[in-house]
């Protein structure tokens, strides 16, 4: 279907009008629907698999892995706990209110959502998404990237069988259609990708006022510290497990390594030996090894490479047919070139060696740059380690480990900042697509006089001591 203006208004009214039936109110309603959710994504299995295989060369493997699992099992947390999510909270108003002592907070839906999805994870972050909204009572309208094209294809088939588009509905397109959709009043929209679209996001938004929660990878990319006490083998292990995923096209994945000079060298021969054991020799010869989104993508890759070639310690190559660029590792980069400044979204990995008596000064340099979606810190010294996380801002991370923060049951995944605003996951992304509303239940009888004019004289003097006895 060729969207315009017109049919995407018309689309988001229908969806309105639904909402406003009262039907997603009901929690039934909404567990019924992610129950219906998760029967879907494991009806279309095959085709959602054959997409990612298509768009990224995703093997069923690392698809599953990585976009079908974890939908499941996110659906699965939220079937588990929405009911209790959704009860209204009862609260005590309080002696000032008296004699009207019950205050109840809704969990409201906020109506008509939107949620734009990117590439890299064209199924995951579209339809986990989806289960937030479904799951705080919205319905939703669905923006896929038109980078992936077999994944929107397989969606738009998936959510057409399984939702009346009043409900949940798919739109296609590129750029343009995203503006058609982003000239509608929303009443909540959720994107995932670049800050610089992202600020395009916001603009649109505010023109209604719109909530709008941002999932972003962050302007200067996520840092990867290795101190000289690590344990160099198990780093390099995780990290190279970590850049060969979707081929670094990762929101959270390591953007540059900052690795201490007194184990460089040593780090450097492990991280090239996992890479080798764990992929081959040359990444692009393997049939596992996901391939680029675009041939634009890969041209970065070619061109950053070139600029330094004289540095590149491992890989430098790639397959242009195949749209695959082997991981390359850039060693060594200071801390203030370009590389390093910002998000790389690819399998290039700058290395940039400090002196572990420094790693204060490194912090500090991060620091005072944009937020990162995440940070990854290997280092025997787990005291440190606890300090520079609580102390760091960021959006998420692990000590001696990659990526898995994000699989915990129960916590957010959010970013702050250049990476992020808002948070889901599992309850967070029930209350991200509610607004809690507050309801006093009012008396009739026994209502005192205390709010009431006159405030001057001796009953003014008495409302006063009054008042100063609440307070406690």
């Amino acid at each position: 279907m060729a969207w315009t203006q017109e049919t995407v208004h018309a689309l988001v009214e229908k969806q309105r009008a639904f909402f406003r039936t009262g039907a997603t109110l009901d929690v039934n309603f909404r567990i019924e629907q992610l129950k219906k959710l998760r029967q879907a994504v494991l009806d279309h299995r095959d085709a959602l698999e054959a997409a990612l295989y298509e768009d990224l060369n995703k093997s069923p493997i690392e698809a599953y892995l990585c976009d079908l699992g974890p939908i499941i099992v996110e659906i699965n947390e939220i079937l588990k706990g929405l009911r209790k999510w959704a009860r209204p909270e009862r609260h005590f108003s309080g002696l000032m209110c008296f004699p009207s002592m019950t205050t109840r907070v809704y969990k409201m839906p906020y109506g008509v959502s939107l949620v734009i999805s990117p590439f890299n994870f064209p199924i995951l972050l579209t339809l986990g998404v989806l289960a937030a909204s479904i799951s705080g009572g919205n319905t939703a309208v669905l923006k896929t990237s038109s980078k992936s094209a077999a994944s929107t294809k397989a969606l738009q088939k998936l959510v057409a069988d399984t939702f009346p588009e009043e409900y949940v509905a798919l739109v296609d397109g590129g750029h343009d259609v995203a503006d058609m959709c982003l000239a509608e009043r929303f009443d909540k929209i959720f994107y995932t990708g670049s800050p610089a679209v992202a600020k395009h996001v916001l603009e649109m938004a505010a023109k209604n006022l719109t909530s709008v929660a941002l999932e972003l990878g962050g302007e200067t990319g996520n840092w990867c510290i290795v101190r000289k006490d690590a344990n160099l083998k198990d780093a390099a292990r995780k990290i190279a497990f970590f850049k060969l995923c979707n081929a670094g096209q990762i929101c959270i994945n390591i953007n540059q390594i900052a690795v201490a000079e007194e184990v460089a060298d040593a780090f450097l021969t492990e991280l090239k030996a996992e890479f080798v054991r764990q992929i081959g020799e040359k990444a692009e010869e393997n049939p596992e090894y996901p391939k680029l989104i675009t041939e634009k993508v890969y041209e970065k890759c070619e061109r950053l490479t070139e600029q330094y070639r004289d540095r590149v310690v491992f890989g430098g190559t790639g397959d242009r047919e195949a749209v695959k660029f082997s991981p390359t590792i850039v060693y060594p980069v200071r801390i203030d070139e370009q590389i390093v400044n910002h998000e790389l979204f690819c399998p290039l990995l700058p290395v940039v060696p400090y002196k572990d008596a420094e790693v204060e000064k490194l912090l500090d340099v991060i620091a005072a740059r944009e937020h990162p979606l995440s940070m990854y810190i290997f280092t025997s010294d787990k005291r440190w380690a606890n300090r520079v996380m609580r102390t760091q801002q960021f959006g998420g991370g692990c000590i001696n480990e990659v990526c898995i923060h994000m699989m915990v049951k129960g916590v957010p995944f959010n970013g702050t900042g250049h990476s992020g605003m808002g948070a889901y996951h599992g309850e967070w992304g029930f209350r991200e697509f509610t607004h809690p509303q507050t309801v006093l239940t009012g008396k009739t009888r026994l209502n005192l006089p205390l709010r009431e004019h006159p405030y001057s004289g001796e009953a003014g003097e008495q409302k006063r001591k009054l008042l100063k006895w609440f307070e406690r």
